[in-house]
């Protein structure tokens, strides 16, 4: 059994200047919760108005707090990273973006420092390194001739999106199997991330594609609403209805479980319709960082980050 061997890459200066960007960002994004998502929270704790509640979103106010002051993850499970980009051919580099992604994790786990969570399948040991065979993760979608690249940084724990579930249902089953088989998910391994959560669910012509909808759904805004007037209308059934569990703020009961419900939904073959379910726990450490082909970088999630 062979050891899992990385060796720092020969780089440009520009991409060498893109990594170390990043290298600050995702420390940023494992102490800071996006701005969406505060606000959120903020809105709920003031929902809530039994002592256990609120001690909850007191506790989780002051672990924000302290992540800030002292530097470190909010969260001691930093995820496995995994990285969703949209980037124009004319984006200079883009031939280097893969070992830049990787080298940028390698050196924010020392720095933040980061939870080493790359464990080789199979081979059963853990690389110590936070990168590993297709870790991190890097999903691309060239996007015309652009030379701008839109990114989300996403850290992916091991009790939120992680375990997520999907499912092909056949045609008869209908939009009402799409609302079945979620809640049944969210009445099983919903509580296994800590509530309140972030919903995300795909709707697509196969597993593997509402699966990507579902991870793509939990990276919209917390308070996004569907374009799809139908699937906008099933995100407040969807979110009414898994409230109504009273799961409540890290699973202790209360008015509001989760933070919303977000669909993403593609194309289907007629026979068939895909559903998946990622959900986000409330301490949600999701980026967005816009670079132009300068490396002007723009963070829409963090107001006022500086890198």
């Amino acid at each position: 059994m062979g050891r899992y061997a990385y060796a720092e890459k020969e780089m440009s200066s520009e991409a060498k200047k893109m990594r170390d960007i990043l290298v600050e960002y995702i420390t940023v994004v494992g102490r800071r919760l996006p701005d969406d998502v505060t606000k959120k929270l903020e809105e709920l704790a003031k929902i809530e108005v039994e002592p256990l509640q609120q001690l909850v979103y007191d506790t989780m106010k002051e672990n924000q707090m302290l992540a800030e002051e002292l530097n470190r993850p909010s969260c001691q499970d930093t995820g496995a990273l995994q990285f969703f980009v949209k980037c124009g051919t004319n984006f200079p580099l883009l031939a280097e973006l893969n070992d830049i992604l990787k080298e940028a994790v390698y050196l924010a786990t020392k720095k933040a420092p980061l939870r080493h969570n790359a464990v080789q399948t199979f081979d059963e040991y853990n690389t110590g390194l936070n990168i590993g065979t297709g870790i991190p993760t890097v999903f691309t979608e060239i996007d015309g001739d652009s030379d701008i690249l839109e990114m989300y940084v996403y850290m992916a724990g091991g009790g939120c999106s992680l375990p997520g579930a999907a499912k092909v249902l056949m045609p008869g089953e209908g939009y009402e199997g799409v609302v079945r088989f979620v809640m049944d998910q969210m009445t099983s391994y919903g509580i296994n991330a800590c509530p309140p959560l972030l919903v995300g669910i795909g709707i697509g012509t196969s597993v593997e594609t509402a699966s990507m909808n579902s991870k793509l759904a939990l990276m919209r805004e917390v308070g996004s609403v569907s374009p799809n007037e139908n699937a906008a209308k099933m995100e407040k059934l969807l979110e009414d209805g898994i409230n109504n569990i009273g799961l409540g703020p890290q699973g202790f009961g209360g008015k509001k479980s989760v933070m919303g419900v977000n669909i993403i939904n593609t194309g289907r073959h007629p026979s068939v319709i895909g559903v998946a379910v990622n959900v986000g726990c409330w301490s949600h450490r999701r980026g967005k960082i816009i670079f132009d082909s300068q490396l002007n970088y723009e963070l829409p999630l963090h107001e006022g980050v500086e890198l």
